[in-house]
């Protein structure tokens, strides 16, 4: 098991934007690092979620062997020149430090840590993505028949929307993998889990469906409501 493995499992969280997960993953590593060394001071963590590429690198100065008074931020030039045959004193040393070296129960504990961060993440990022669209016509496809409600997958985003039967209009029958539109009627957490409230019987969904209707017999209408 090596770093790129680790972070390609979650370089592909839809729902956050590309610099919150290059700090999550630093963040998380970088703990790792204190717990091992005592200090991430002299170590560099390098993200690209582009490639998906993920690395840790230890850094020092080099000093001549007899000469380390702190071994976090020098290293003896023999140990240097294990490392690199070419290094000289006055340099620094690049160490790239192997997820192995931190030991299973640690790298467990990594990447249990970073499942959370991003699953609370995503919570976040969802719950601010629509609860701006409230009021908003979305349209989505019924993705569960429930008792009580229907789940709906939003065409735009793929994340789920409740439509609950108090909120659909008299006779409104659909069966799985039909189309469905409404508004975002309100967004609430349950649970730390965000939960978003589509209706079809609500006076904005009702006067924007009047509105498009409009619309389409007359482009150039203005419509005051």
């Amino acid at each position: 098991m090596n770093l790129v493995d680790t972070f390609s499992e979650f370089k592909a969280g839809k729902n956050i934007d590309r610099p919150t997960m290059v700090r999550v993953l630093e963040d998380v590593f970088r703990t790792l690092i204190r717990k091992k060394y005592g200090s991430d001071d002299n170590f560099d963590v390098i993200v690209n979620t582009q490639k998906g590429d993920l690395e840790l690198w230890r850094v020092r100065e080099i000093v001549p062997d007899g000469e380390v008074t702190d071994d976090r931020s020098q290293i003896s030039i023999s140990e240097a020149l294990s490392i690199d045959e070419d290094y000289e004193v006055g340099e620094e040393c690049y160490e790239q430090l192997q997820l192995i070296d931190f030991g299973r129960r640690a790298i467990m504990a990594a990447r249990q840590t970073l499942i959370s961060r991003i699953m609370e993440l995503e919570k976040d990022e969802i719950y601010k993505r629509y609860i701006d669209r409230v009021s908003d016509i979305v349209v989505g496809e019924v993705n569960q028949v429930l008792k009580k409600e229907l789940l709906i997958l939003d065409d735009a985003t793929g994340n789920e929307i409740v439509l609950p039967r108090n909120e659909m209009i008299r006779g409104d029958f659909f069966r799985k993998g039909e189309m469905v539109r409404g508004v975002i009627k309100q967004v609430e957490m349950k649970n730390n889990n965000p939960v978003v409230i589509m209706s079809r019987t609500d006076n904005t969904f009702l006067e924007k469906l009047l509105e498009q209707e409009v619309r389409a017999i007359i482009p150039n209408i203005t419509i005051r409501v």
